[in-house]
C-alpha cells in the first residue's frame, strides 16, 4: 500500500503568537516531513534583533548641513591626482631640456674640440721702481701673447672691460686695460699695453728683499689678466660671456729700463660650467 504524502505547513515566524495547546496536539500528530530541506530559512538563534527601517526612511544623499564637508571631502583626491600628475610632467619637462643640453653640449664639444688659448708674457719694461721714495708711481710696458693655435674651428672674442696688473710679493705695482678684439683659430696675438700705479709704497722688510733680489738679477712678478671672452662656434653659434682669469709667474732681471722677462708659466681659470672647455 503506498504512503500518503501530507502537505508541510511552513515554520511559524518567531515573532508570531503560539498556537493554543489543542493545535500543538493536532500537529504532532502529522506525518513526519520526508526531508527537512522542505523548510524555509531557520530561524535566528536567541538574542538576534531584525532591525527593519522603511525604505523612504533609507538617506542615499547627505543631509542638506553636511552637503559641504562631503564635497570637499568628495573632491580631495581629484585635486591630489592633479597635483601629482602636474609635479610629474614638470619634473619630467625639466629632465627632458637637462638631457637635451648635456645631448648639444656634448655633440658641440666632440665638432670642435675646443682648447684653451695659452697666455705668456713677451717684454717687460720698468720705470719709476728705483727710487727710494716712500710712495711710488711705476711705470710698466708690457707685452702679451696669446696663442690660440690649439683651435682648429674655435675663435674667442675678448670683450671689452678686461684688465691686466702686476704685483710683487702681494703689493699691486700697476694695472691698465685689455682691449677688445676676436681672435681666429689658430691665430696668435701680440698685445702691448702700459700699465700706470701710484701710491706704492713698500714695508722695510720687503725693500731688503727687493734689493737682495735685484743684487742677483731674480725679481719675481706676477702679471695676472682678467678677460671677459665669449667663445664662436662656427659663424653662427656663441657662448654666453665669461670671465677668465689668467695668472703669469715672471723673473725679471732688473728694475730700470727693458728688462729680460723668464716666464715661469702661466695658469687659467675659468667659471665651473666651461670646466671642459680648460
Amino acid at each position: 500500500m503506498a504512503d500518503r504524502v501530507h502537505p508541510i505547513p511552513a515554520p511559524p515566524h518567531p515573532a508570531s503568537p503560539l498556537p493554543p495547546p489543542d493545535q500543538e496536539d493536532a500537529a504532532a500528530t502529522e506525518t513526519t516531513p520526508l526531508h527537512p530541506t522542505f523548510y524555509g530559512p531557520p530561524a535566528p538563534p536567541p538574542g538576534t534583533y531584525i532591525v527593519q527601517i522603511p525604505k523612504d526612511q533609507v538617506l542615499r544623499v547627505p543631509p542638506p548641513d553636511r552637503a559641504r564637508r562631503y564635497k570637499s571631502l568628495a573632491e580631495r583626491p581629484v585635486r591630489r591626482r592633479r597635483l601629482r600628475r602636474a609635479c610629474f610632467g614638470a619634473c619630467g619637462a625639466v629632465l627632458f631640456l637637462a638631457i637635451s643640453a648635456a645631448v648639444f653640449v656634448g655633440a658641440v664639444y666632440l665638432v670642435f674640440r675646443p682648447r684653451a688659448p695659452a697666455f705668456s708674457v713677451a717684454s717687460l719694461s720698468i720705470r719709476g721702481l728705483d727710487a727710494v721714495a716712500p710712495s711710488l708711481s711705476p711705470e710698466l710696458d708690457v707685452t702679451l701673447r696669446a696663442d690660440n693655435g690649439a683651435n682648429k674651428k674655435v675663435g674667442v672674442d675678448y670683450r671689452g672691460a678686461g684688465e691686466v696688473a702686476v704685483s710683487y710679493s702681494g703689493v699691486r705695482l700697476a694695472a691698465g686695460q685689455w682691449p677688445a678684439f676676436h681672435q681666429a683659430p689658430r691665430n696668435v696675438t701680440v698685445y702691448s699695453t702700459t700699465l700706470r700705479g701710484t701710491g706704492v709704497s713698500f714695508s722695510d722688510e720687503q725693500r731688503k728683499q727687493l734689493a737682495a733680489e735685484q743684487a742677483a738679477r731674480a725679481l719675481p712678478l706676477t702679471v695676472e689678466a682678467r678677460l671677459p671672452v665669449r667663445l664662436r662656434f662656427g659663424k653662427v653659434l656663441r657662448t654666453w660671456t665669461v670671465d677668465v682669469k689668467a695668472t703669469c709667474q715672471v723673473t725679471v732681471d732688473k728694475l730700470a729700463g727693458e728688462a729680460a722677462a723668464a716666464n715661469r708659466g702661466c695658469r687659467v681659470k675659468v667659471r665651473p660650467f666651461l670646466w671642459w672647455w680648460w
